[in-house]
């Protein structure tokens, strides 16, 4: 019985000890304006946010049935060619130069990555990329020169592996499941520095009314301006209405045409080889879908596209 009390006492005791060190471990925080973990301690001892989400049944089939769902849109289109020029409109001089990017520049970029990230197929995990950033841009900036002198993306990097996650607790069809795509990080880095590239060769032809994949804007702003000028409307004049019209395109990011959307780059003024690397960027994109343990075959696409640092960006131009 007194081993029993003596256990009592310092199990209490332990538990006090451990309570005081956290709680000096979240003043710190507080202290060193560290709001990031101040709010992650404040989430863990509230419970916040940490609702049970449904698990994925471990069903060999259901990889290649969202493998198959998630590729629907795809037309088999094979391979396309970019035309020297789309139209009579296209500036042919710019047409011959092939565009670089310098070792500084991606040292810089590398240095940037957000180590949070998940890794992508090649495994190559951001933390890696940042600390050895002198290390690798070296060779990374002969890859991705050599990459934009032949106007083709490595295949590994294209690759994108589909995690789904269930919309809801109890999902019902392949439609309950949200897809999450991995892909690669170096890819990643590659796309910053060509849509910087692209974002100062391109004027900004941009619908000013556009407010979805544009910086610093939001849905918020879009209600805002619709408010604003349905009431200066009706305030006007007794008598005024408004009428409004809502459109909803189902799966719209999955509708992207590649060879139509590189030659609207081409004619807004993009050299071919450029718009050629992005064609090639956006078809033969290789998905595999994983679900727990299971693996779907693989599925070669030309048609939809993952969310990448592109898609913003390149939807800015597809819907304009």
């Amino acid at each position: 019985m007194s081993e029993y009390k003596a256990s009592c006492y310092d199990l209490r005791r332990a538990v006090r000890a451990a309570k005081l060190r956290y709680r000096e471990r979240i003043e710190s925080h507080f202290q060193l304006n560290d709001s990031r973990r101040m709010w992650q301690g404040l989430r863990t001892i509230c419970a916040f946010g940490n609702k049970s989400s449904a698990a994925v049944s471990a069903d060999p089939s259901l990889a290649d049935e969202l493998n198959s769902f998630y590729s629907r849109f795809e037309c088999n289109r094979g391979s396309a060619t970019l035309p020297i020029s789309a139209s009579g409109s296209c500036r042919q001089s710019s047409d011959n130069h092939v565009i670089t990017v310098s070792e500084d520049e991606v040292r810089r970029t590398l240095k940037r990555v957000d180590v949070r990230k998940a890794a992508g197929p090649d495994g190559i995990s951001g933390r890696v990329l940042r600390s050895c950033a002198d290390q690798l841009a070296g060779l990374f900036t002969s890859i991705f020169n050599e990459s934009l002198a032949i106007s083709v993306v490595p295949t590994p990097f294209k690759k994108s592996v589909i995690i789904p996650v269930p919309k809801n607790n109890n999902p019902s069809c392949l439609n309950d499941y949200r897809p999450v795509a991995l892909t690669s990080i170096v890819m990643k880095v590659f796309e910053k520095l060509i849509k910087n590239n692209i974002c100062s060769s391109i004027p900004d032809t941009l619908d000013p009314l556009q407010f979805a994949y544009r910086p610093n804007r939001s849905t918020e702003d879009a209600i805002s301006h619709v408010l604003h000028s349905s009431l200066m409307h009706i305030d006007s004049s007794n008598g005024n209405y408004v009428r409004l019209l809502f459109i909803y395109y189902s799966s719209a990011f999955n509708t992207i045409v590649p060879i139509k959307l590189a030659s609207k780059l081409l004619d807004l003024g993009l050299n071919s080889s450029l718009c050629n690397w992005i064609l090639d960027f956006l078809t033969g994109r290789p998905q595999v879908v994983k679900v727990g343990q299971f693996t779907s075959n693989s599925i070669t696409l030309n048609i939809p596209m993952p969310y990448t640092v592109f898609k913003p960006f390149l939807m800015d131009y597809n819907t304009s």
